[in-house]
């Protein structure tokens, strides 16, 4: 999970650098969720990006029981809360 949230931090200080200091100013929160498999964890990335929500994907390296290249996990936000709650908002806390 730390691979998401380092991998999103690294993307927006190159293209969102105004949300990024926001969400610093915040505490930085973060939520770890569960969902039901990869098809569902697209439909998650759809619609947060559909809502102007940033994503970023971790494709696994496979030094562990994971195939190479497997996409593991997903980083939503930062965004409004009501929006990630849009997106996330039926999910499972891990």
């Amino acid at each position: 999970m730390a691979d998401a949230a380092t991998g999103i931090y690294a993307e927006m200080m190159q293209s969102q650098r105004s949300l990024l200091r926001q969400w610093e100013q915040c505490g930085q929160p973060k939520i770890v969720l569960s969902c039901k498999n990869q098809q569902e964890m697209n439909k998650l990335k759809e619609a947060a990006e559909s809502i102007g929500l940033p994503t970023f994907v971790v494709a696994d390296a496979g030094r562990t029981q994971v195939l190479a290249g497997s996409k593991t996990v997903l980083a939503i936000g930062p965004g409004r809360k009501s929006s990630v709650d849009s997106v996330t908002g039926k999910l499972r806390l891990l």
